[in-house]
């Protein structure tokens, strides 16, 4: 039996076509990236919204890694006020 088609320890992932952790080696995906698809899948037969709450943490990992910069050079309200302020 392929080690795709069997599970250890439960049978939350069998019943899907293809398993969470199949579906993010074959797309080569990161470990983060790989732990939302788990959790979101996996909500409704086992964690509940603490599995959903785990997804929305590795997000956040994902979007501090990947977009870090971009939160640099956003401005704050009060930054913009204070520079439109300034220009009159």
């Amino acid at each position: 039996m392929s080690v795709w088609k069997k599970q250890i320890g439960g049978k939350h992932y069998l019943r899907y076509k293809i398993q969470p952790s199949n579906f993010v080696v074959e797309n080569k995906l990161l470990y983060p990236e790989g732990c939302v698809i788990k959790y979101i899948l996996r909500h409704q037969d086992k964690g509940g919204k603490e599995d959903l709450e785990k997804a929305k943490h590795f997000i956040d990992m994902i979007i501090e890694r990947d977009y870090r910069d971009e939160k640099k050079k956003e401005e704050t309200w009060l930054e913009g006020y204070k520079k439109w302020k300034a220009g009159k």
